[in-house]
């Protein structure tokens, strides 16, 4: 069928809204009007400003596009079929498959479907993060800007640049109203990322209605308040306008650019435009027909892609793409020439893999029985790790002095020095998160560190690293009534349960020094999960390992600390600073007689990964007296307990007052599990 003669850019333009549009009604469910709305922004984005070649999708130094408001991810779906953008293997390199074929986008939001409600890093090349959850996209943009200032500062030589590439992030009202949007925003201001150009469609519609019901914000305003340069574009289909909006960014130096777009929601539908109707629903079948009409296209056609369209994209993006990549690939090969030992660093950050020697200066800790707080061995191993670790990088929201997360000898990363390992987050744990999952996608072993009761306000981002499997590093300090004073507004009790129940977040509680090393070990191993390191702010004795097994057991997720003298009538087990305790319990039971086994369980996730022969050997079904012991909430420990185990722990918010009285009196003592392991003998 014959498409009325038009412009080979409004030929595109249309093709990508009639594509969002049928692929929302095939479905039967999805987000039409924005697609229609922005088609014409991402065709000349893409088409005339993105470093992009489609036939290699994960080159190093590509330009990224984050569509932040993935509810509209028919709009991306459409943009990576029709400029062909080819399928990856596992080792990232392009394929003669399509990414995303025209059956795909017929099978918009079915099972097994590339082509997800939301965007979904993974299950399509040309999908760079997972989006949907407002204000998540733009947050991973302002981090993917950061991690490519970084490795430039870190790996451009004279004649040799590497990595110059551009973010560009594509965010909706809904965006810029959460509060996410806002730290992000903070960050990439003070920080001056002139990589970093977000466009804001001012579409005026959310799904209750008009903006102004809710949100009148000045935005250019605001955001020139952040350290932002700010442009407005009156008309989201004047391409000139937008390529020069475009332009002005790349010139921009010194700050990130927001670009401010007016469109029209539904663009073209004759009932619909500029309505919520056109929001959160299919259009339906008779408005799709009168919408095509209107761009005059065939009305009875679904899917219809002219072929002059592949062919445009081919011959402006592909062509252009494909020039920088072959030039940067030729570039990188002579790089490694003459700058081995950089090119061998930056290879390993690129393959996503451990450097050989990357654990070579892990030391083992000296028994003590005083010992350390494991935020300190923390820091100590950290330290341990960076030299050798050329990918590590991070920082605190203004906690590193207690988190203890500073690396010696590294400067921080700030405008005129990127080179920096130490990056300052500022009070902004939300953004900080957002920003760390951008950056460990571009590469980069990013870790992030605050007090753990502020897990509450980074979870989501937390949870999106889980999703999308990326090995975000969490140093989380100060983990239970044990910080003291500050009382149970800062006490966290609940927050072990609750990242628990992140399915792939691993949480690891250590519970000595030499703990806090092998979870380390096991987190560093970990390429396809998150981990959370959760730590004390008090003491913690470091035990003699030639009378307690080996601490290398932690990389298991759980093991038999010491054992009593034959089959045990009782298992205790602990994590973190209550390990202390029920050691002690261990040696007061001894004195009676009673044969107690010491199992530390510093991360429940690792430990299920372990062979069923494993588990049984450390916690022999045959043995049912057991206790847990632990400063939280029990959820989660019945699964080791039994429903009928014991479980010396939390059930109320903490208080404000000196840890040991606190631990009295909460009655998480030695003498209260001692009191329990005898009730469990008794009732087994």
């Amino acid at each position: 069928m014959k498409v009325n003669s038009v412009s080979p850019q409004r030929l595109a333009i249309d093709t990508i809204r009639t594509l969002s549009m049928d692929g929302v009604q095939a479905a039967n469910s999805g987000h039409p009007g924005t697609p229609m709305a922005l088609a014409p922004v991402t065709f000349q984005l893409w088409t005339e400003n993105l470093d992009y070649d489609p036939s290699e999708p994960m080159w190093p130094n590509r330009d990224r596009f984050v569509l932040s408001c993935g509810h509209a991810s028919m709009l991306l779906y459409s943009m990576i079929h029709v400029a062909g953008i080819r399928a990856v293997d596992a080792a990232g390199k392009g394929t003669s498959k399509p990414s995303l074929t025209i059956e795909n986008l017929k099978n918009f939001r079915q099972l097994h479907s590339p082509c997800a409600g939301h965007p979904e890093y993974g299950y399509a090349a040309g999908i760079e993060t997972t989006t949907g959850p407002l204000g998540q996209g733009v947050g991973n943009a302002v981090g993917m800007a950061i991690a490519g200032k970084h490795l430039g500062a870190r790996f451009n030589k004279p004649g040799f640049d590497l990595f110059d590439y551009d973010v560009y992030a594509m965010c909706s009202d809904g965006d810029l109203m959460e509060g996410v949007a806002c730290e992000a925003a903070s960050i990439a201001g003070h920080l001056k990322l002139s990589n970093l150009c977000w466009i804001y469609d001012d579409n005026g519609i959310t799904i209750e209605g008009h903006t102004d019901l809710a949100f009148t914000e000045n935005m250019p305003e605001k955001f020139r308040g952040l350290g932002w340069h700010t442009i407005v574009v009156e008309d989201a289909n004047d391409l000139h306008a937008l390529q020069k909006a475009f332009d002005e960014f790349k010139k921009t130096n010194d700050k990130p650019t927001l670009i401010v777009v007016k469109s029209i929601i539904g663009f073209g539908s004759p009932n619909k435009a500029n309505t919520h109707g056109a929001h959160g629903a299919p259009l339906g079948e008779e408005e799709i027909k009168l919408t095509k009409a209107a761009y005059g296209w065939p009305e009875n056609e679904k899917f219809l892609v002219p072929p002059d369209v592949p062919e445009y994209f081919a011959n402006s993006m592909g062509k252009r793409g494909s020039a920088a990549q072959k030039a940067w690939s030729a570039r990188f090969a002579e790089y490694k020439t003459k700058f081995p030992k950089e090119a061998a660093e930056l290879q390993s950050i690129i393959d996503r893999k451990l450097p050989a020697g990357w654990d070579a200066g892990i030391k083992p800790f000296a028994a003590d029985p005083k010992g350390l707080a494991t935020r300190v061995s923390s820091g100590k191993v950290l330290n341990m790790l960076a030299p050798h670790l050329p990918a590590l990088i991070g920082g605190s929201a203004d906690l590193a002095p207690s988190t203890m997360t500073l690396l010696d000898g590294q400067t921080d990363f700030e405008p005129g020095n990127y080179a920096g390992r130490n990056m300052h987050f500022g009070i902004r744990e939300h953004g900080m998160a957002s920003a760390l999952n951008g950056m460990v996608l571009c590469g980069l072993r990013a870790y992030g560190a605050t007090f753990f009761v502020f897990t509450d306000y980074l979870r989501p981002s937390m949870r999106l690293a889980s999703i999308m499997h990326q090995p975000v590093l969490y140093v989380f300090t100060h983990d239970s009534i044990g910080l003291g004073e500050d009382g149970p507004t800062h006490q966290p009790v609940e927050h072990l349960a609750a990242c628990r129940a992140i399915p792939g977040l691993y949480v690891f509680r250590p519970g000595d020094a030499n703990e806090v090393t092998h979870c380390y070990i096991a987190a560093m191993k970990l390429h396809n999960h998150p981990s959370a390191m959760v730590l004390s702010r008090q003491n913690v004795p470091t035990y003699d390992r030639t009378t307690m097994n080996s601490a290398a057991g932690a990389e298991k997720g759980g093991y038999v600390l010491s054992d009593g003298k034959g089959t045990p009538q009782v298992i205790l087990m602990a994590t973190g600073t209550e390990l202390m305790l029920v050691v002690q319990a261990q040696q007061k039971l001894a004195a009676e007689g009673i044969q107690a086994r010491v199992v530390s369980m510093p991360c429940f996730e690792l430990f299920e990964d372990q062979e069923p022969a494993y588990r049984e050997s450390v916690l022999p079904k045959a043995v049912t007296a057991r206790v847990g012991c632990e400063a939280g909430i029990r959820l989660g420990w019945d699964r080791y307990l039994g429903l009928d185990g014991h479980f010396v722990g939390m059930s109320t918010f903490g208080a404000s007052a000196p840890f040991n009285q606190l631990y009295d009196h909460f009655k998480i003592t030695t003498d209260q599990i001692v009191e329990h392991a005898k009730v469990a003998i008794e009732e087994s």
